[in-house]
């Protein structure tokens, strides 16, 4: 066949697979072979057609889903674009009215067939372009929106910069993030990496106009080289896939937004690239049959063996991305076994040529060297009319054998089948008869066997108490037993050893003796436990021990005999399976395998959700995650509960294996001369080189601005710090202690605003200088002897360090952090130096503004006169400065946790949630350099977890309503804050955190299948993929409340109020 007939018959091909696809969407019909009938009767006519199924369908019932199988062609696309939306002038499909029902179908076709013939374009394309043009639009008007939904670059170059040998993420620039998985995906086969990276266009480019096509792939070409070259060697965390993405949408025009199937994507962006690399090749090879890498590579062709209306027979087809029904089935080959046979197969292997049964098999002729699975998990509702997602859970191995697939295997694996065929049969048949010994009885409630014969034994042989279960129960008791019953109390020797007594006597009354007893009642709702006098259970009024001894004997042989049987069964059953599983185990059928190499996830529902991408990394042997611009390590464990589906929202959708035998498809290449793999801009053509150099010097050039300006804000921070200090020098007002690194005149509260500050300016002065008269005044009570001002001084400050260090060590409840108190508790607990502990205690004692006796003038005359004469070498400022940061940090994080908790135990949860964000993300900051130097992350996250929780269930409550203010304030709650708050709970990966996130989404989720009104539906819609978007890039949000300043003293007895009235703290973290 020439490559004009191949190229006819697939267009051939994909037309009628689009006309089955317009015919099934339209009519609900699933049967490929009514449809296919439909469009034979109709000669191609869809209106006719679809009368035909119309009448059709009202006669015959529908085939069953889980029967059928569509054939697989070239350019099948038989799949539901995720997040298309409702024409709003709708026709009522849910009635009987037939008039309605052909209106909208002629609507349906008129409005697909105007367009096709206006544009040229089909369906698929304008699918492509509506998604294309939202990622567009969504990029644009981000930059219109408030700034709490604006996906924004850190200003800080240096948090945008690529780790050495870390993968290159890709910026999500409006709902792209199924562009990123799957290029990422097709970026790390380095076989295709290459193939992109040194493509050149035809030399003749301005001598082929003869389509628009051609236009258009290759300039997409050129980008997707751009992108690929910088995910090679760029300097940045991650690149900028917009103009790429800008080609593309300008492909096609469309004014609807969606977001695209992944699946699909990856099948459009596969034909884009065949035809720019069928250019190529058909000028390389001129005059001869030309040989296009990308059919080789994503290429295979299969083996249609059937029998219509009772004629076999056989033709080749090819395959590129091979789809998979998900709905009923448990792992992949079970997948594949159903995608193999379609409709009745018994007459392929007989020699009836008049058998009216119609099917056929496929067989593998040739695989490609990259085999991709469509996972279809999307169905079409049609009782709600929009597409739902397959939940179910389906596996899939890490190294797939395909042998049983192949022709040349097809009579090996037809009699392996047929074996299979009859163990099931027998497993069918074994599993209900297990099925009657563990489910046994006629009612509603069944129960094993064994179990019901143990019970009969132990009723035989328990032994009764009294001859009714009411006789030794006081009827006559009020209801209740709300009024107490006196009873004639009798003594052992009158009751006797039983209450039993001769058939047809009733007990005799007994005359109550003067002095009355009160007999406890039995009350149930009160009572954790049953008068002692109650039978513990049912047991036989009447038995001999003949009877006993021969029901015993049977009901114990019985039990043994059904144990014994369950046991076999049960064994049978086992070793069927096993015998089923090692089916294709021997070595004969395990030569052509396939390992995984990337599954493309999705989670969400079926209009709105988020996708991202595993990736096996051969050389490292491990697992990574693409997740837009975040790449991180995982693990096959994580890879499975993501991707299987069943646990969450998230699963598979689609599957890359690469075959096992061929490692040229991601082998890395050497250098011819020097033998040395290459690396970076090395594995770059010279066009490319230059284009991410210079890219890089961009960057370079960024940081070193970044850095300038830094420089320059540190300078003249410097220069103010130094103005301070002059003007604080010549002030006489009282003044705290400070731990500026500036010379002791200049201490004050001016210095030290961030941790002293105070509603009163000497709060903090007067108790810490107290706290220094006392050590002085206890100093030199102990050393009498010692009256010069230097001694005095030293013991001073070994007496204030006592002090302190005994509230370090104290192990105290969280609502007594001495850390609050003094500087000197929070260093003690940092392990700070002993230099910057001896600093900082000289400088209290150097405070001019203590006491104006005689003896503590003296004292800080000394300890001046001894800072003056510290040698900087002998006290490193910079680091002394940096200890005093950080307590002023901590104290920062101190306050904006205090004032969220009592926002929070208030229920001002939108107040409160900024200032417990921010006091997680300090606090996390600190703990980073110490485990106490910050307080219990626990805690913090808990309630930061719980306040968006709380966002979370009003704003929804708020959407519940359908009241326009009330609806618009919900979402806004969720776009402003919970939404631009989600990353920071995912970044961190804790499982509270992540199930917090799931429950928030699952919230809204749950509308999708509920009634609403058309604008909510819109609102939904709209809000959706921003909540379900599982990027760990950090959106811009508000600025840090401002804090109010608080006395030590104030700020010690608020916090210790907060922390003992919160309900649940968690374990202490230091």
């Amino acid at each position: 066949m020439t490559v004009e007939q191949n190229v006819l018959q697939q267009h051939s091909q994909k037309h009628q697979q689009t006309l089955l696809n317009q015919l099934r969407e339209v009519t609900g019909t699933t049967d490929v072979q009514l449809l296919q009938q439909a469009l034979q009767v109709s000669n191609g006519d869809l209106a006719e057609a679809v009368a035909f199924l119309t009448e059709k369908n009202a006669k015959v019932p529908q085939q069953d889903e889980a029967t059928y199988y569509q054939t697989t062609q070239v350019g099948n696309d038989r799949y539901i674009s995720v997040g298309s939306q409702a024409d709003t002038n709708v026709i009522d499909l849910t009635g009987d009215d037939k008039d309605d029902l052909q209106r909208a179908i002629a609507l349906s076709l008129e409005e697909s067939s105007r367009a096709f013939r206006e544009t040229g374009i089909t369906d698929e394309e304008q699918a492509i372009s509506r998604v294309l043009e939202a990622s567009i639009a969504e990029n644009k008007a981000s930059l219109k929106r408030t700034h709490t939904e604006v996906w924004s670059d850190s200003p800080n170059p240096h948090d945008r910069k690529r780790m050495e040998n870390c993968p290159v993420g890709l910026k999500n620039v409006g709902n792209t993030c199924w562009f990123s998985a799957v290029i990422q995906s097709l970026f790390n086969l380095l076989e295709f990496q290459r193939l992109v990276l040194y493509y050149s266009p035809p030399a003749r480019v301005q001598d082929l106009p003869r389509n628009q096509k051609e236009h258009r792939n290759l300039p997409f070409m050129q980008e997707l080289r751009n992108l690929f070259s910088l995910m090679v060697g760029s300097k940045r965390k991650y690149v900028d896939p917009s103009r790429a993405v800008e080609i593309l949408k300008d492909a096609f025009k469309s004014s609807e937004s969606q977001q695209q199937d992944v699946s699909e994507f990856t099948h459009k962006l596969l034909d884009w690239l065949e035809d720019a690399f069928q250019m190529k090749a058909e000028e390389d090879r001129e005059g001869e049959k030309p040989k296009n890498p990308m059919v080789e590579l994503f290429y295979g062709r299969f083996q249609a063996v059937g029998v219509l209306e009772g004629k076999k027979f056989e033709n080749t087809e090819m395959f590129g991305q091979y789809p998979l029904q998900v709905n009923g089935f448990k792992d992949l080959h079970e997948c594949l076994e159903a995608a193999m046979i379609e409709g009745e197969i018994e007459s392929l292997h007989s020699s009836a040529e008049n058998s009216a049964k119609s099917g056929q098999e496929h067989w593998f002729t040739e695989l490609p060297p990259v085999l991709t699975f469509e996972l279809s998990r999307f169905e079409f509702n049609q009782a709600l009319g929009r597409p739902e997602k397959i939940h179910n859970k389906l596996e899939f191995p890490s190294m797939l054998y395909m042998d049983r697939y192949m022709d040349r295997n097809r009579e090996i694996t037809r009699i392996k089948r047929e074996e299979i065929r009859r163990l099931k049969e027998q497993l069918t048949l074994l599993q209900q008869r297990l099925e009657r010994y563990l489910s046994y009885g006629s009612g509603p409630k069944r129960f094993p066997l064994a179990d019901v014969l143990q019970y009969a034994m132990e009723f035989a042989s328990s032994k009764p108490v009294c001859t009714s279960p009411l006789e030794d129960i006081d009827t006559s008791a009020p209801p209740g037993g709300t009024t107490g019953q006196l009873l004639p109390a009798l003594s052992t020797a009158e009751q006797g050893p039983s209450c039993t007594l001769p058939e047809g006597l009733s007990p005799a009354p007994t005359q109550a003796p003067s002095t009355q007893q009160r007999v406890p009642i039995h009350k149930p709702f009160t009572q954790s436990r049953l008068p002692p006098d109650l039978p513990m259970h049912p047991a036989p009024r009447h038995v001999t021990e003949e009877e006993l001894r021969v029901l015993e004997g049977c009901l114990h042989r019985w039990r043994s005999e059904v144990e014994n049987d369950t046991h076999d069964l049960q064994g049978s059953i086992s070793r069927i399976h096993r015998t089923i599983e090692l089916m294709y185990s021997d070595k004969s059928m395990m030569q052509v395998p396939f390992r995984l190499h990337a599954v493309l996830v999705h989670e969400g529902q079926a209009n709105a959700g988020h996708y991202w991408a595993y990736i096996y990394d051969p050389h490292q042997q491990r697992w990574m995650k693409y997740n837009d611009i975040s790449v991180t390590k995982s693990s096959w464990e994580e890879l499975v509960r993501d991707s299987f589906g069943g646990y969450r929202n998230a699963s598979a959708y689609c599957l890359m294996y690469i075959n096992d035998k061929k490692p040229f498809l991601i082998e890395e290449e050497f250098d011819k001369e020097t033998g040395q793999m290459l690396s970076g801009l090395d594995k770059l053509p010279s066009d490319l080189k230059a284009y991410v150099k210079e890219d890089n010097g961009l960057f370079d050039k960024e940081i070193e601005e970044w850095d300038t300006l830094q420089a320059r804000k540190a300078q003249q921070e410097k220069l103010a710090l130094a103005a301070a200090t002059a003007a604080a020098e010549t002030t006489t007002s009282p003044q705290p202690m400070s731990t500026e690194p500036s010379p002791p005149d200049s201490w004050g509260p001016q210095q030290d605003p961030e941790y002293m500050e105070q509603p009163s300016p000497t709060d903090d002065s007067k108790h810490l200088q107290e706290d220094t008269e006392r050590a002085i005044s206890k100093a030199a009570a102990e050393k009498q002897e010692e009256r010069s001002p230097e001694g005095l001084l030293t013991a001073a400050i070994k007496v204030e360090y006592t002090r302190l260090l005994r509230f370090a060590q104290e192990d105290t409840a969280p609502e007594n952090d001495y850390r609050l108190q003094h500087v000197i508790v929070y260093f003690i607990h940092n392990q700070a130096p002993k230099k910057i502990l001896e600093r900082t205690l000289l400088m209290q004692f150097a405070d001019r503004n203590l006491s104006f006796d005689e003896r503590c003038k003296s004292i800080m005359k000394v300890a001046r006169a001894k800072l003056d004469l510290v040698k900087p070498e002998e006290v490193n400022m910079e680091e002394y400065e940096m200890w005093h940061q950080d307590y002023r940090n901590f104290r920062e994080t101190t306050i904006f946790l205090m004032i969220g908790l009592e926002l929070f135990q208030k229920k001002c949860f939108v107040e409160a949630l900024m200032y417990l964000i921010y006091s997680y993300q300090y606090n996390r900051e600190l703990l980073v350099k110490g485990l106490y130097r910050g307080h219990n992350d626990e805690l913090i996250g808990h309630y930061r977890r719980e306040c968006l929780l709380k966002l979370n269930e009003n704003a929804a409550g708020m959407f519940e309503s359908g009241e326009e203010p009330e609806v618009c304030n919900g979402l806004s709650i969720m776009n402003e804050l919970v939404v631009p708050c989600i990353p920071l709970l995912l970044v961190h990966d804790t499982e509270k955190d992540l199930l917090a996130v799931e429950d928030m989404r699952n919230r809204w989720c749950s509308y999708l299948g509920q009634e609403m009104e058309p604008n909510l539906q819109e609102k939904l819609t709209d809000f959706l993929p921003k909540l379900l978007d599982c990027s760990t890039e950090i959106k811009s949000f508000h600025d840090p409340p401002k804090l109010p300043t608080y006395s030590t003293l104030e700020l010690v007895e608020r916090y210790g109020r907060v922390m003992a009235s919160l309900s649940r703290v968690p374990a202490d973290g230091r």
